[in-house]
Order: structure tokens, then sequence, then C-alpha cells
């Protein structure tokens, strides 16, 4: 059963799967709700983390990546009106919804937001969401799966 767990944290800690697809699949495997929500949040927070400290050599690889493309990306230009319209608190809620912690984190860096307040309010949404996501499915609610 251990290596279900593992399981948990390794998914969460992959950008686009991250909890809200691993805490209702735990949760379904017979897994203790309360374990896989924590497990879930340290595996995202492990990732995201970094992502927000490591933000100024993230930004250059992608600057360098979408000059080879054409035009940004659906879900870069979704980010950037997400921040601008609601900043920082509303992009770290909407953001793992819409696309995905990492990404949120990613744009709010690049729109300027500050590390502290970056991973603050991410930890927060990413809580949050966890929090309701492990309840609604204990309750039997797939919604989510």
């Amino acid at each position: 059963m251990l290596y279900k767990y593992v399981l948990v944290f390794i998914g969460a800690a992959i950008p686009w799967i991250e909890v809200l697809a691993v805490v209702p699949l735990g949760i379904i495997w017979g897994l203790s709700p309360a374990i896989v929500m924590i497990t879930a949040f340290i595996g995202n927070m492990v990732t995201l983390i970094p992502v927000v400290i490591a933000f100024d050599r993230l930004k250059l690889w992608y600057v360098r990546r979408r000059q080879k493309q054409d035009k940004p990306s659906k879900k870069s230009v979704r980010a950037v009106k997400l921040f601008q319209k609601y900043g920082v608190i509303g992009l770290a809620f909407l953001g793992p919804i819409l696309l995905g912690t990492h990404i949120a984190a990613f744009i709010g860096m690049a729109m300027g937001a500050r590390r502290q307040n970056m991973i603050l309010w991410m930890g927060i949404s990413i809580a949050i969401w966890v929090f309701a996501v492990g309840l609604l499915t204990s309750l039997g609610f797939n919604l989510f799966v």
C-alpha cells in the first residue's frame, strides 16, 4: 500500500496531473483521505517552490522556446488575462483548475509577482483545493476523475 502513497506524491508533483487528479484517485484506491491530501499537498509544493525560486533561469528557457513558435499558447494567454484581472491571489486560486499550479506560478512570476507572495498564495490555494477535492471525493462526489 505504501507504493500507492508514493504514486500519489509523484502524481501531485507532475505538472498537469497534480492534486486535482491524484487526490480523488488515491481516495478511490481506498487510501486514507487525510494522508492522501497531505501527501498530494507536499508532492505539489515540492516541485512548485523550485519553479518559483528558479524562475529567472526558467524564464530564459521559456523565452527561447517561445521564440521558436509563432504565437503564445492558449494557456499562456489565459494566464496573463487571469493575472491582469485578478492578481496573484486570483491566479493562485483559479490557476490550478484552469492552467495547473506550475504554469500559474510561472506566469505570476513573469507578470512581476514577488516570490514570497507567489509561494504563500499558491500554497494556500493548493491546500484549499486539496481539502475541497478530498472532502468531495470522500463524500462520494467523483467530479474530478
